[in-house]
């Protein structure tokens, strides 16, 4: 299942550069693809550098060390050596709510976070699940292939609204307004930025099961993290978070949505995959 996972998450972004490419020729032929990669890029290179500090500042988190939360500590250190990566730098959010997140450019520059709540929560087989959830993105590099999909969904919607507002002006089909041009706009202004969300929420929910799939098999168990989840679905159902500008761009950085629930066809929109197909693949999984 992770194998068929990957070659979706590669799939699914080789889709969405796609349609960036189709964008930047569509609305500038070669200098339009031209502009659009480099926009790309440079947004890319921000988002990658500088994510980290930027989230954390958000939620106002605190690095800890050992003496500060020893349960916390030691068993990011044991995961950690169990992945075969550097020690990560290791946050508490002061907050209620029940979550926990990781951010940093590489395994060498990475940092987890773990909220107040979260760690009242779960016991420390629990605990355990999620850290070793959060180490799996942080090898798996996930905090890059998220800031890249993000950014590129970002430019085609940025590119189609620019685009609706030179059509009100009269920049957008302006040299051929046949039927063509006409329907190219339309597919250009307000299908794309909804495809292009799709797909990036589609590589969000592949890299939340490839994390689940990769941290079960450093602790040899998925019934650790099978339980957190069933947990912080309860939870957080009883104390969503708030949802506003600054949650809603960092929600897929969570190890669970932390709006609550969502069902039927609001499921396509949502950054993780729903619970209870990710806790029954975590009880099937055999080590």
């Amino acid at each position: 299942m992770t194998f068929e996972n990957q070659l979706r998450t590669v799939a699914l972004l080789g889709l969405l550069t796609g349609l960036l490419l189709w964008v930047g020729n569509l609305v500038g032929g070669p200098s339009g693809l031209t502009v659009a990669l480099v926009f790309a890029i440079i947004m890319n290179f921000g988002a990658y550098w500088f994510s980290d500090k930027m989230v954390l500042s958000m939620y106002r988190a605190k690095e800890i060390q050992e003496k500060d939360n020893s349960r916390l500590y030691r068993m990011v250190r044991e995961v950690s050596q169990l992945a075969n990566i550097p020690m990560p730098k290791v946050y508490i959010i002061p907050s209620e709510m029940s979550n926990a997140f990781a951010t940093g450019r590489n395994p060498n520059h990475a940092a987890v976070a773990f909220s107040e709540g979260i760690l009242r929560l779960l016991n420390d087989s629990e605990l355990k699940g999620v850290i070793a959830h959060e180490l799996a993105h942080i090898k798996n590099r996930d905090i890059l292939i998220q800031s890249i999909s993000a950014t590129i969904a970002g430019v085609i919607s940025y590119v189609a609204f620019m685009a609706r507002w030179a059509a009100i002006f009269g920049g957008f089909g302006g040299r051929d307004r046949n039927g063509g041009n006409i329907l190219e706009f339309l597919v250009l202004a307000i299908l794309t930025p909804f495809l292009a969300t799709l797909i990036q929420l589609a590589i969000s929910r592949s890299r939340e099961y490839i994390a689940d799939a990769s941290g079960a098999k450093y602790v040899h168990s998925g019934l650790g993290l099978a339980s957190a989840l069933e947990k912080l679905e309860k939870d957080i159902r009883q104390k969503p978070l708030q949802a506003n500008s600054t949650t809603e761009t960092t929600a897929h950085m969570f190890i669970a949505n932390p709006f609550g629930k969502l069902g039927g066809l609001a499921q396509f929109f949502s950054t993780h995959p729903p619970m209870k197909s990710r806790i029954d693949k975590l009880r099937r999984m055999q080590f």
